[in-house]
């Protein structure tokens, strides 16, 4: 939804979105259930296994703050709307407008970062590189993986340009750029390994984390893949069309197998679970059609999206209209450049 509110900001998508976060948000630990986590405390989260013991937390917490500093920015972005009352009665009484709503949005996303991402999930270690805490019960000490390093990145980054558009914690956004910054190019300097594929054209392959640099399963990759291509459309963290360029020819040229099947990791091979083989290519490559442009419709159709049919993968439809809102600005770009 925050994908097609890029595109075509209508003030029924926000509405719906706004409705999801009020849920989202009323939902969470310390306003709901108010269950002690491992920390000892009710922390301000979102626990996947509410009744297991200890209630363990993981790179998951970053995308709840990641989708209510999303709405917030377009909110905080759509100026005329400020001091409009959002037509939903303010059930949750987070804030009447949609400047009030925003706001609550960012002070309670700065809240779950506060009082347990930064407090307690998460060390910071060389150059605030993103490992889980030796207190954490969940991958103790160990470096986050990507997937869950890009859900992290996610709240960051729209909490820093939230805050930019409300003019009002210079700070925070400093901080939360430098997080992101420094494990994206963590991500490109030390996670990747790069080689030639059998089309002669450079391709990327890595590891599920740290420090693994090959074999990705082709399930997290997709969540890989759109957490970088999130910070790359974002501008913010120097991140350039030649970096992603490789990942679409890995994608095109290692990835899809005979028959029509895709293999279940990055580098062309398939196991279980995670790594099984899929008949459809997963969505988060999609975006990767931006930088190989000739091969967009294929890239469309092997993810369901074809001319004249219809599909009910709203992650990959609306990934679709994105890729082609971008090729209809002139924002595509070869992958051999």
């Amino acid at each position: 939804m925050a994908l097609v509110y890029e595109i075509a900001p209508k003030k029924e998508i926000l509405d719906k979105t706004v409705s999801f976060c009020d849920t989202l948000l009323s939902i969470r630990n310390d306003l709901s259930g108010k269950r002690v986590i491992w920390t000892g405390r009710v922390d301000p989260v979102w626990p996947n296994q509410p009744n297991a013991n200890p209630i363990q937390t993981g790179g998951e917490q970053g995308d709840p703050v990641g989708h209510l500093a999303t709405c917030a920015k377009q909110i905080l972005q759509t100026c005329a709307t400020y001091n409009e009352v959002v037509p939903d009665g303010d059930p949750h009484h987070f804030g009447k407008t949609y400047l009030k709503r925003a706001k609550r949005y960012v002070i309670e996303a700065d809240k779950t970062v506060d009082q347990h991402i930064l407090k307690s999930l998460l060390t910071l270690r060389n150059g605030k590189h993103m490992y889980f805490s030796n207190a954490s019960p969940y991958k103790t000490g160990l470096p986050v993986p990507w997937n869950q390093q890009m859900m992290f990145d996610y709240g960051f980054m729209n909490l820093a340009q939230a805050h930019e558009l409300l003019k009002d914690a210079p700070e925070r956004v400093k901080l939360y750029d430098q997080i992101v910054k420094s494990n994206i190019d963590w991500f490109f300097k030390d996670g990747v390994s790069r080689y030639t594929d059998k089309a002669h054209l450079p391709a990327d392959d890595w590891g599920y984390s740290m420090p693994q640099k090959t074999a990705e399963d082709c399930n997290h990759g997709s969540l890989d893949v759109a957490g970088v291509y999130r910070l790359y459309a974002s501008g913010r963290y120097g991140i350039h069309a030649q970096q992603l360029a490789p990942i679409a020819n890995t994608v095109m040229d290692v990835v899809p197998l005979s028959g029509k099947e895709y293999a279940g990791r990055l580098n062309g091979t398939s196991g279980s679970g995670n790594s099984k083989d899929t008949k459809q290519l997963r969505s988060g490559y999609l975006f990767t059609a931006q930088f190989k442009p000739q091969a967009y419709q294929q890239m469309m159709a092997d993810a369901g999206i074809k001319s004249g049919d219809s599909t009910n993968r709203i992650d990959a439809y609306s990934r679709f209209l994105w890729v082609k809102h971008e090729r209809s600005r002139g924002n595509a770009s070869a992958a051999q450049d």
